[in-house]
């Protein structure tokens, strides 16, 4: 439990409309200057309000204040606390479904059973001895109280009740007798109550414990939800537009590509190749070797007929010049032939390369509107996108599976049937608390009043005159020790540890003498805590000494130690917010690191310190204007 919000009005020694916005930590208010706000005792009196009004004495003077508090519960539901000093006030539950405010109850004594119960608030006694601090607590300042001396002459006489307030004979002994007998009856129903409500706060303990072991597949069920979220959310060619195959015909697209280029290559050797050929042919009647192969042909033949005889042998020699001449002819015939081969080809080649890149841009079309789509620079970006619809899908799986086993757990299944279990057993109890009826003061207090009801009957019994005052308890004489506040301090640990004192006082003391060590520069060397819950301290030279011996000085920051090793190991198991006022019972020399001792203690708990020093602000988590 830890409060969210304090707002006050007409409160004495707080502004006039405050309202300060809390979270976990260490939180320092200022008060206004000159002022000194009793938070601790504002907080217990609207918290544990009994519905007789005692609360109204915080109230500035002439005005009719109000207070309002919004606490997290240990439930994890947000409630809000209202209260007029001195008049009615309000329980009210937030409805998440509804986002208000809804009545819980309006009855005091209601409100202080079911925020005891589900909110997690302890008794007004842990609360008040425990988790407020105040100048008032420090043992220095209350000495150790003497009992009213027994008239003179009786025997057997019970020691009078340690009081600062005499007891007077009671002046109506059947009266007295009367009250008396109803106050043991108060004593035994409030017993009753204190017993149902000690196993009503142990329930309490077990089902959060329960619960937090429940809660142990959260992290889990948050971590599937977030990736059941992914991979819904998670691109797909279908939901993308685009062909289901898409991620192969991605993946073959640098094999395309490969394949183009090939081609492209082969045709344009095949095009260098074709352009060594000529591309125009000179006419055969303009080839010069042609007619001289056919002009010597015809000389040899003519020489032959003009001359006869033996020259008609010349006309033979017409044979290799006719054949020179038909030589040039076949060539210019070949040379005809391969410039219309070249405008073939030509042709081909054209068509050959339109045919390859449509080929390719039927097939690539498909790679680049993917690539439009998904707005990336390359095709491996689309199969890393594409691809993490299934890596999250593993990734789902795993959580549930995680999941699975997890509520499979024996240990988990017990716990879910045990928190339903325990709750009905926490309904059963707070029924019959809720059919005691009305509010029940705590058993100290009429523990208190049945002795002086006691005391006033025997000194009415013993004496027919007044009674003598007794010895008022004026600050102890030198050498006078003071009363050791370890016994009731570990009482209260004890009950909230769930342990005897004597398990309570193993486990509080060496952490206990750290704080001391440091607080008290070394002048207590050892703490010992016996199994009656006396407290010793160990000091040079091996001399131990009940506590109540220490000097004032070392007597309160033994006191102050063991309230902060208590409220550590508690605050382990139970979250209750700590309020300080001012900086009791430490030396100006040690403020700082006091102040770094409550910041710790803010990481365990929710730590409020009304104070104005100005040691402490800088080492606050937040700092706020009372």
């Amino acid at each position: 439990m830890h409060l969210l919000e304090f707002a006050a009005q007409g409160a004495r020694g707080i502004s006039p409309n405050p309202r300060l916005t809390f979270r976990p930590g260490y939180l320092v208010l200022k008060p206004q200057e000159g002022a000194s706000p009793p938070l601790a005792g504002l907080l217990s009196s609207v918290l544990y309000a009994d519905g007789r009004g005692g609360e109204a004495s915080f109230a500035a003077p002439g005005q009719k204040g109000k207070v309002g508090l919004v606490l997290l519960g240990n439930d994890q539901v947000t409630y809000r606390l209202t209260r007029e000093l001195g008049g009615p006030g309000g329980l009210y539950r937030f409805n998440k479904t509804k986002n208000a405010f809804e009545v819980v109850t309006e009855d005091s004594a209601e409100m202080v059973q079911f925020l005891r119960g589900q909110v997690g608030l302890p008794t007004k006694t842990a609360f008040e001895q425990l988790f407020t601090f105040t100048t008032a607590h420090l043992p220095s300042k209350k000495p150790k109280p003497r009992s009213s001396a027994p008239a003179a002459g009786a025997s057997g006489s019970k020691p009078l009740l340690a009081s600062n307030q005499p007891v007077a004979a009671a002046n109506d002994l059947a009266a007295a007798k009367a009250k008396l007998q109803e106050l043991r009856q108060e004593r035994e129903h409030a017993e009753e109550v204190d017993k149902i409500q000690f196993r009503l706060d142990g329930l309490s303990t077990q089902v959060f414990e329960t619960e937090q072991k429940l809660k142990s597949t959260e992290g889990v069920k948050a971590a599937l939800k977030n990736a059941e979220a992914a991979y819904n959310e998670a691109p797909t060619p279908e939901s993308l537009g685009l062909p289901v195959d898409i991620v192969s015909r991605v993946e073959r697209y640098p094999f395309l590509q490969q394949k183009r280029d090939d081609a492209l290559a082969k045709l344009e050797a095949d095009r260098l190749q074709m352009e060594e050929l000529p591309s125009g042919v000179e006419p055969l009647t303009k080839n010069q070797l042609f007619w001289a192969g056919i002009a010597g042909g015809v000389f040899f033949i003519a020489i032959a007929i003009i001359f006869g005889g033996a020259a008609r042998y010349l006309a033979l020699l017409d044979i290799p010049a006719f054949g020179f001449a038909a030589l040039n002819a076949l060539k210019y015939v070949e040379e005809l032939q391969g410039a219309e081969r070249k405008g073939r080809k030509g042709g081909m080649h054209a068509a050959r390369e339109k045919k390859i890149h449509d080929e390719f841009e039927a097939e690539a079309k498909y790679v680049r509107d993917a690539m439009r789509t998904l707005h990336v620079e390359s095709p491996n970006e689309i199969v890393d996108m594409l691809s993490k619809k299934a890596l999250l899908l593993d990734k789902v799986q795993g959580y549930r599976d995680q999941l699975g086993e997890l509520e499979a757990d024996p240990d988990f299944l017990s716990a879910s049937a045990r928190v339903k279990q325990l709750k009905a057993e926490q309904e059963a109890l707070n029924d019959e608390l809720m059919q005691k009826g009305a509010y029940v003061r705590d058993i100290r207090e009429v523990e208190r009043e049945i002795a002086r009801t006691e005391e006033s009957i025997q000194l009415a019994l013993s004496a027919p005159a007044a009674a003598p005052a007794p010895a008022p308890t004026a600050a102890p004489t030198p050498g006078e020790p003071f009363e050791d506040p370890t016994p009731a301090l570990l009482k209260v640990a004890s009950d909230l540890l769930g342990a005897d004192v004597m398990s309570a006082g193993t486990l509080l003391k060496d952490r206990c003498l750290q704080y001391l060590t440091a607080l008290a520069d070394k002048r207590i060397l050892g703490v010992e805590l016996d199994k009656d819950g006396k407290g010793f301290a160990l000091l040079a030279g091996g001399k131990k000494v009940p506590v109540g011996e220490l000097p004032a000085r070392d007597l309160d920051l033994f006191y102050l130690s063991l309230r902060m090793t208590v409220i550590e190991k508690v605050s382990a198991r139970l979250k209750v917010p700590v309020v300080f006022e001012e900086a009791p019972g430490v030396e100006e020399a040690k403020l700082a690191l006091f102040s770094r001792m409550l910041r710790h203690l803010g990481t365990l708990t929710q730590v409020i310190h009304a104070t104005a020093h100005p040691a402490f602000p800088a080492v606050a988590d937040v700092n706020l204007s009372l």
